[in-house]
């Protein structure tokens, strides 16, 4: 399993706008195949960083991920809203594996 963690540096005059572009892929992402954990804007601190963080299987299933996502018509409406809207001004991305397993028991 890897996880993909988008780092977006974002507009922060448009922070209402990144809001409805992460809503919309939280019904797109996992409806085309990757296991959504969240979208998450600024609240507290920097007001310019966000993320998006998703599990896929592997980088074969990634690849066709994206394929589905760009032909889903909400992907591509979303993609293009971001387009026009110009909210993100930086996006990195950056894939990992879960080191830490097995976890401990809480206490």
């Amino acid at each position: 399993m890897l996880t993909c963690i988008i780092r977006y540096q974002i507009d922060p005059t448009k922070k209402s706008q990144f809001e409805q572009y992460a809503r919309n892929w939280g019904q797109a992402i996992p409806r085309n195949g990757a296991d959504l954990i969240g979208y998450y804007a600024p609240h507290e601190g920097s007001s310019t960083l966000a993320y998006g963080i998703y599990n896929i299987a592997s980088l074969a299933d990634y690849e066709a991920y994206r394929a589905r996502l760009s032909a889903d018509p909400l992907g591509r409406e979303n993609f293009q809203f971001a387009q026009r809207e110009r909210f993100i001004l930086r996006e990195d991305r950056t894939f990992l594996k879960l080191a830490s397993e097995p976890h401990g028991e809480a206490r």
